[in-house]
């Protein structure tokens, strides 16, 4: 067979391969038998291998997986990936909705959808070409697992339109899919998974994408993350253009005009999803329209105008046997319950929080007690209460410890707090808790650093410092249990990358008390280097936004220790990386000039010169608010090519307008 021909031939092969997926995956409506499927799809595989240079990477051969990879890839996504609120009663829904309709009126809608139990993920899509998904990881920077994704029938490579957007959703294994897995599992002396969540979510971080291939997962989509000249008005119209480009859609969405719809709703779910093919563990609930949405706008961990309802919690009963001590790296002493084993919601528990010694006096907890235990949100296992009527006189009283279980400190209650805290700095606990927090995907995010092998490092007196890190050698590292030459490897490469980490990350690594993440990037934000927030005072930093008193003395006390100067001076003469490498804080002198310092801003249309992200960053870096909707409240609209109902809409509110040269020429003349 001439190229010519073979190429013809495959280009037919796989437009009638992906219609005949389409309607089996996606619309449930199989045209073809399997047998007839594979028939095509071995003509197809013949080809491509006769001629591997017409194999491309929206074939559907790309479903049966490839080679395997060395490790995953960081990816950033374009717009953070945030988790939801929770509400766990018809209150939380009314609390929920009264926050809303005080901010943006009583005229609103809203779309309720399944939760579904799986892994959350992003796809991309360049002119209607799949190109990359990767997990939601910390909500800013996930884990590309394109080549697993790619493996997922219902996800479609090839979109029926040439768009460039990025969707999310929720991929998930089918309960038959599980129970066929775990069999199997079973059968090779396998440990079988605890539930479709587990399993999904260990399916798709397989280095080998021939494993997630045989996993036969699913994948629902429920929303936009970016679209290119996106004109849309609500949510529910953004899930109609998904389902019309491709997507799989759950079709037991829900459009609601009041919360008592949305409740009834809810309400009719608790019992009905057993009868469901896949999990789900609650109702997301999201406001419909977009302007709203924006106007609403978003907490450092999630929006506004969305809240998941979880599902009521499965409890069950147990013994509670022992109440284990264990020290964070704060020095506060948290008490766990050692319980028998039993399955809550899908997974065994063996352990549950009892979070401080005032809670275990408040339910009266005693060692051989039948209690009752819950996952707080599907979650978090907890102990609810005590059967007392079923207790035997055995039971044992337990006594929080007036010394630290690690180091023998005396431990000591502070004025205004419920824990017990170990003081002593030196503690081993301590420090290896701490080690433990600086590794963190939110901090120095060092892949490969989990708390088996911290706890190996610190056995074999490897580390003492985080400095140590830096310092660790390969041949010692190699001596350690199960630390091959690639696991070392790997390690040190990725010890090597975290030295790159814009400032943010080593300032929350540091562990100083108060300050978390959001503090910590609002810091590197407006100092630029850790120099200059070591030099800061006090009266400067309570100047800079959501930095109060408590904070400010607490950055303070830190920076003055010797040993903190000492390991500053370390980690910077190894090459940690000490700047901020974010989107600088403008001086109020260039956001006085800026014409877009405090106004509200829409792109539309094809910007030529610029990115779409690009421009966004700009405007922001220099005082301006983007929106997706042009409103009332709009100050301004930059029109690219090919604009449409957005520039119409300004045009007829009268707001002013301009095109990418205007905005280019706008922000030279700032810069210069």
């Amino acid at each position: 067979m001439e190229k010519q021909e073979a190429n013809q031939k495959v280009e037919e092969l796989r437009e009638r391969l992906n219609d005949y997926g389409y309607s089996y995956y996606v619309l449930d409506e199989p045209q073809i038998t399997d047998a007839e499927y594979d028939q095509l799809l071995h003509q197809l595989i013949a080809l491509e291998e006769q001629f591997p240079e017409l194999i491309t990477e929206d074939s559907p051969t790309v479903r049966i997986g490839g080679e395997p990879l060395p490790y995953f890839e960081k990816v950033e996504h374009r717009s953070p990936m945030l988790s939801l609120g929770n509400a766990f009663n018809e209150q939380d829904l009314r609390d929920f909705d009264r926050r809303i309709r005080q901010q943006v009126g009583d005229d609103i809608a809203y779309c309720c959808e399944l939760k579904i139990d799986g892994l959350a993920v992003s796809l991309t899509y360049e002119n209607g070409r799949f190109v990359r998904g990767a997990t939601r990881g910390d909500g800013t920077i996930g884990e590309d697992i394109t080549s697993n994704l790619r493996t997922i029938s219902s996800i479609p490579l090839r979109l029926k339109k040439q768009v460039t957007l990025e969707v999310r959703g929720e991929a998930y294994m089918p309960k038959d899919s599980f129970e066929k897995l775990n069999q199997a599992r079973e059968a090779e002396g396998e440990e079988k998974f605890a539930n479709p969540r587990n399993a999904a979510a260990g399916s798709l971080r397989q280095l080998n994408p021939k494993i997630a291939a045989k996993r036969h997962l699913s994948m629902f989509c429920y929303s936009l993350g970016y679209l290119e000249n996106d004109d849309l008005d609500s949510h529910h119209q953004a899930l109609e253009l998904l389902k019309d480009l491709g997507f799989k859609m759950n079709q037991e969405t829900e459009y609601c005009q009041s919360i008592d719809e949305v409740i009834s709703f809810v309400n009719s779910w608790i019992d009905k999803r057993a009868g469901l093919s896949y999990e789900i563990d609650g109702i997301v609930i999201k406001l419909d329209s977009i302007e709203q949405q924006e106007q609403l706008g978003f907490t450092a961990k999630s929006p506004r105008w969305a809240i998941a309802y979880k599902f009521p919690a499965e409890e069950v009963v147990t013994t509670l046997r022992e109440i284990e001590l264990n020290v964070g790296r704060t020095g506060v002493v948290t008490p766990t319950a050692i319980l028998d084993p039993v399955v809550v919601a899908g997974t065994t528990v063996k352990r549950a929080s009892l979070h401080n010694e005032d809670l275990i006096r408040e339910k009266d907890l005693k060692l051989g007690d039948t209690v009752v235990i819950k996952k707080a949100g599907d979650i978090i296992p907890e102990v609810v209460n005590v059967l007392v009527d079923r207790r035997t006189g055995e039971e044992k009283d337990f006594k929080m410890p007036t010394h630290c279980p690690e180091c023998d400190s005396d431990l000591v209650r502070l004025e205004g707090e419920v824990a017990l805290r170990c003081m002593n700095p030196q503690c081993a606990a301590q420090i290896r808790e701490g080690f433990i927090h600086f590794v963190s995907r939110n901090a120095m995010n060092i892949e490969g650093l989990g708390e088996r092998v911290v706890a190996q490092l610190f056995l074999h007196h490897l580390i003492r410092t985080f400095a140590d890190l830096y310092r660790l050698n390969r041949d010692e590292l190699l001596q350690l249990e199960r630390m091959g030459e690639k696991s070392v490897d790997n390690l040190l490469k990725a010890i090597e990358a975290s030295k790159n980490n814009s400032l943010e990350r080593l300032l929350f690594g540091l562990g100083i008390r108060f300050v978390g993440a959001k503090a910590a990037k609002t810091l590197a934000a407006y100092y630029e280097t850790l120099e200059n927030l070591q030099s800061a005072n006090k009266e400067d930093l309570l100047a800079v936004d959501e930095i109060g008193e408590k904070m400010a003395d607490s950055i303070i006390t830190f920076f003055e220790q010797e040993e903190v100067i000492e390991l500053i001076e370390a980690l910077r003469s190894l090459g940690v990386n000490m700047k901020y490498k974010g989107p600088s804080t403008q001086s109020e002198a260039v956001l006085t000039e800026s014409p877009f310092n405090g106004k509200t801003i829409v792109l539309t249309g094809k910007l030529e010169q610029l990115t779409r992200n690009e421009a966004k960053e700009k405007i922001e870096a220099l005082g301006g608010k983007i929106t997706g909707s042009v409103s009332k409240k709009t100050d301004l609209v930059i029109a690219g090519e090919e604009a449409g109902s957005k520039l119409t809409k300004a045009q007829e509110l009268e707001i002013t307008v301009w095109n990418e040269q205007r905005l280019v020429e706008a922000l030279s003349d700032i810069e210069s």
